[in-house]
């Protein structure tokens, strides 16, 4: 037993150990959204399946791209890539130009994944990183080309007329199935919590961080008068579900997954009510991927202690 030599492996967190492999998690993902893609198809005409096409080849674009000058295994069947283009692409107007997706998740992958080492080592969301990376440097093409249901019109979204001053959009109906302007996959509320529950259902995703994210968007809406048309409206459920639980960026513990989604929440609350931006989702999370660390050390899982042990 003494000439035996223990083997230690070193990995980043967070250590998970669940019943499927990371190509089946994100395949899974990737699948749930589908009803919404196909929705905004729907609703948008289409020029979403292009835009699609083009997030996707963005993002693989950057990982291959990365892979080989850095002569490393090709991963692209892994799904995370397609995932992360497919999720980008859920946060932009059907209106934007057909290459702006493209740019989108090919700087999301090279500065916010490959950059920090590859899959499990980045910091922040490399989806929202590719959005607020967008919104910077082509900020008229993604506020200014929302269009109106089933029309290739111009349309301010809800929080957009909110914002301005305009009148509010009271058909509740019609925000919860997603028949308004808005981005291409968060606008049917509808779809998005029933892929979510998908995610629940294969335990993918647990609930802690998305009806924290919810509860704190309801807490702060309440200032507002209208919290039900802010639960409704922008990326709330679409960031709660598949934004805010990203195994890497978000916290491990239920307790700091609680208080990690209640701060989102409540970011996002408070850009919509008194900030600048009509919607806060994006970097509401961004925001609280940096606290991560500290949660995961404040909210450290307890060992164990075999009694009459030392301590």
């Amino acid at each position: 037993m003494a000439d035996e030599k223990a083997t230690w492996m070193l990995s980043p967190g967070p250590h998970l150990r669940i019943g499927m492999t990371t190509r089946q998690i994100m395949w899974w993902v990737t699948a749930s959204l589908t009803p919404a893609t196909l929705w905004a198809a729907f609703v948008f005409g289409w020029k979403v399946f292009v835009l699609t096409a083009s997030g996707i080849f963005g993002a693989l674009l950057g990982e291959w791209m990365v892979t080989k000058l850095r002569k490393q295994e090709n991963r692209l069947g892994d799904g995370s890539a397609v995932l992360t283009g497919l999720l980008l692409v859920g946060t932009i107007s059907p209106g934007v130009p057909f290459w702006l997706p493209a740019a989108g998740s090919f700087m999301a992958i090279v500065f916010a994944k490959m950059l920090f080492g590859g899959l499990g080592y980045n910091i922040f969301n490399p989806a929202l990183i590719g959005r607020a990376f967008l919104t910077a440097t082509f900020p008229v093409a993604m506020t200014t080309t929302w269009q109106a249901p089933f029309t290739a019109l111009t349309h301010a979204t809800p929080l957009n007329t909110l914002k301005l001053g305009g009148e509010l959009f009271s058909n509740y109906w019609n925000l919860f199935l997603g028949l308004r302007a808005g981005s291409m996959g968060e606008v049917s509320v509808l779809l998005i919590l029933l892929g979510g529950l998908v995610l629940v259902f294969k335990k993918i995703i647990r609930l802690y961080i998305p009806v924290s994210v919810i509860a704190g968007c309801f807490a702060v809406s309440l200032f507002s008068g209208e919290p039900v048309f802010h639960l409704l409206t922008g990326g709330l459920w679409f960031g709660a579900f598949y934004m805010a639980t990203d195994y890497v960026t978000a916290p491990m513990m239920p307790k700091a997954q609680m208080i990690f989604g209640f701060c989102i929440g409540i970011l996002t609350g408070i850009i919509r009510l008194w900030g600048g931006y009509p919607e806060g989702i994006c970097y509401a999370i961004l925001i609280m991927n940096a606290v991560t660390p500290a949660l995961n050390h404040w909210f450290r899982p307890k060992r164990p202690v075999t009694e009459g042990a030392p301590s």
